[in-house]
């Protein structure tokens, strides 16, 4: 990884950190208004979708198709998530999937650093020091790279970040009459401490679906399902299912698994932003169950 990058990524992360601890103390003085806060939550909600609904789901593993101007919307989006571009989050991602929890995955917390505390740190945050961005773009992202559009976004991926932090500004510099003041404050709510909750919600896929929770499908690699972070990650906790059925644009596919991103989805289709919709039968996720008895191949087909 190039020294700039590893410079990069390390404010990345300690900056949206730093934010966090000043705001931590503020709040026990001043609570949050209820106009940094509504900026906060529409802002978590357009850059996280950006990322669970856009770079994942979309462009990662095509479960579904849109036209060309919403699709480079949710890239846009989840650029202002400050999680790197499209093309480099994509292909690592798939690196992730060729070669999960094995020898060659990027942020297993199962390799490298061990299977304790040293392995959960390296999932979640030490590989953005290491080895993020180290996919062949061409090899692992071809589709992207060759889209014009898509590179474009890429290159300009540090515009995008600052329109992450200037949209608050501006937000809570008109809402608030006009007051700079007010507006610095919603800009360290709904810009900072926003990316360092969407932050560690999306790393928390990387660690925790990997080390705790529960599985019920036969799959060789360690993911898991943790309820309890389905909310905030709007369905990608249901990490388990998604390493069953890569390409589904629903993860949580049980009764009570609640998957905010295949809601959006599922209305993206009904007004006709969304087609070929990549769903799994219950037939075939029973086949992938545990313990599930596969029919015998015939011998014509042996």
């Amino acid at each position: 990884m190039p020294k700039f990058q590893r410079y990069a990524n390390l404010g990345a992360v300690v900056l949206p950190f730093i934010a966090f601890l000043v705001a931590v103390p503020l709040l026990w003085n001043k609570a949050v208004g209820w106009v940094d806060l509504t900026i906060l939550i529409v802002m978590y909600f357009i850059t996280g979708l950006g990322i669970t609904v856009g770079y994942h789901r979309l462009l990662t593993h095509r479960a579904f198709q849109t036209s060309k101007p919403v699709e480079y919307f949710f890239a846009i989006a989840g650029s202002m998530a400050v999680q790197g571009p499209p093309i480099a989050w994509v292909a690592d991602h798939r690196l992730h999937h060729a070669h999960t929890d094995v020898e060659g995955d990027p942020h297993s917390p199962h390799l490298g650093e061990g299977s304790g505390l040293k392995g959960l740190w390296h999932a979640h945050t030490g590989w953005l020091m290491k080895t993020q961005g180290g996919a062949e773009f061409r090899k692992y992202a071809p589709d992207l790279c060759e889209d014009k559009g898509m590179r474009w976004i890429s290159r300009n991926f540090l515009w995008f970040v600052g329109l992450s932090l200037l949209i608050p500004f501006v937000a809570g510099f008109v809402l608030h009459g006009f007051s700079l003041s007010a507006a610095l404050w919603t800009l360290l709510w709904a810009g900072f401490v926003r990316i360092f909750f969407i932050h560690h919600v999306t790393w928390s896929i990387n660690s925790v679906c990997h080390f705790f929770g529960r599985r019920r499908f036969d799959v060789e690699d360690k993911s898991t399902n943790v309820a309890w972070l389905a909310l905030p990650t709007f369905g990608e906790s249901w990490h388990h299912n998604h390493h069953a059925f890569p390409r589904s644009a629903r993860q949580g596919l049980g009764r009570f698994e609640v998957d905010i991103s295949a809601m959006v989805i599922w209305a993206m289709e009904k007004v006709g932003l969304a087609h070929n919709v990549v769903r799994i039968s219950p037939e075939r996720q029973k086949e992938k169950l545990v313990g599930a008895t596969r029919p015998a191949k015939s011998p014509a087909a042996a």
